[in-house]
């Protein structure tokens, strides 16, 4: 009995990996065969998609088993290679049992230009998400690729790649898989804002009100774990130098904290983030009258990227 209760949640993970792939598809965040999605099944044993198969028409018995080495145990199909990344992951986090990747198009239009996502704007990207990564560009598909998001993947859930789309990862599926959906969401919201003319953000105290309310919810966040909760949270980040490594600096989307010289906080106090975490960035250049550094026009370049965008995904729909 045992035996067959483990075939049957098994196999209902296999249809629940195809409803999230149907998700993904029809939102538009995979093209054609674009985009992976694993599952831990037990300790050695991952369930994957298969490569070169449309995420919008897998069937259960598509999928592959591989184990933590990326071993395929099973399956009519091939693994696709880019489960490195996502087993990297798991034996990064023993708490994840679940990765997805895919190409939103808001998200991933940030992971090409290496914007920064700004925080302190929507009140659920600080609970749900808090913190978000961009990983330095590296060929997909092999260990070295894969390897690229380590530095981060203990402080965050959302990772963006560098020039290529994202990867979010949680407690299960859904978890996983809704989390591609907010950071979408919110990059589309942070668009169409910078098209009306401004962005606004609240101050480091409500952000800290936001992370607080956290465990509560039974959602982690290392800024608490490292202390940082009274910190500069609004205009510093984690990641911003890439821990170690310097990382991508806003050219868009400006924290007005950024604009200041020195290390301007609300609260007075600076955030000094461990040793094995990034330093804070360098200030922006000064800046033009729209608020952003001098020289292009961001405002003008940002419309006409997300016109191209909003006009790809309305042929799309229809």
């Amino acid at each position: 009995m045992v035996g067959n209760g483990s075939v049957m949640n098994e196999w209902k993970m296999r249809e629940l990996m195809c409803e999230i792939g149907r998700r993904i598809y029809q939102k538009g965040f995979a093209a054609a065969n674009d985009g992976n999605i694993s599952y831990r099944l037990g300790e050695d044993r991952v369930l994957c998609t298969p490569t070169r198969t449309s995420k919008g028409y897998m069937k259960p018995d598509d999928l592959c088993i591989v184990d933590l080495d990326g071993k395929q145990i099973s399956g009519k199909k091939k693994r696709s290679s880019e489960v490195l990344l996502h087993l990297t992951i798991m034996k990064s986090r023993a708490d994840v049992k679940s990765v997805v990747h895919c190409h939103p198009p808001h998200a991933t239009a940030f992971a090409v230009a290496r914007e920064p996502i700004p925080k302190c704007v929507l009140p659920e990207i600080e609970v749900f998400l808090g913190e978000v990564a961009i990983s330095p560009y590296e060929t997909p598909g092999g260990q070295k690729f894969a390897d690229t998001v380590l530095p981060y993947v203990k402080d965050t859930e959302t990772i963006l790649l560098a020039n290529h789309g994202t990867v979010t990862y949680g407690t299960d599926l859904e978890d996983a898989y809704f989390k591609t959906e907010i950071i979408d969401a919110y990059c589309r919201i942070l668009l169409l804002a910078k098209q009306l003319g401004r962005v606004n953000y609240y101050d480091d105290a409500k952000a800290a009100e936001l992370i607080k309310l956290k465990p509560g919810l039974g959602i982690p966040d290392p800024r608490l774990t490292l202390g940082l909760e009274n910190c500069d949270l609004c205009g510093n980040s984690l990641f911003r130098e890439g821990y170690g490594q310097p990382g991508p600096e806003p050219k868009v989307f400006i924290h007005p904290k950024l604009l200041e010289n020195g290390q301007a906080t609300s609260t007075g106090v600076a955030c000094q983030v461990p040793s094995h975490a990034p330093a804070p960035a360098a200030r922006a250049a000064a800046p033009s009258t729209n608020g952003h550094s001098a020289g292009t026009d961001v405002d003008a370049l940002v419309k006409a990227i997300t016109d191209k965008v909003m006009s790809a995904l309305s042929g799309a729909a229809s």
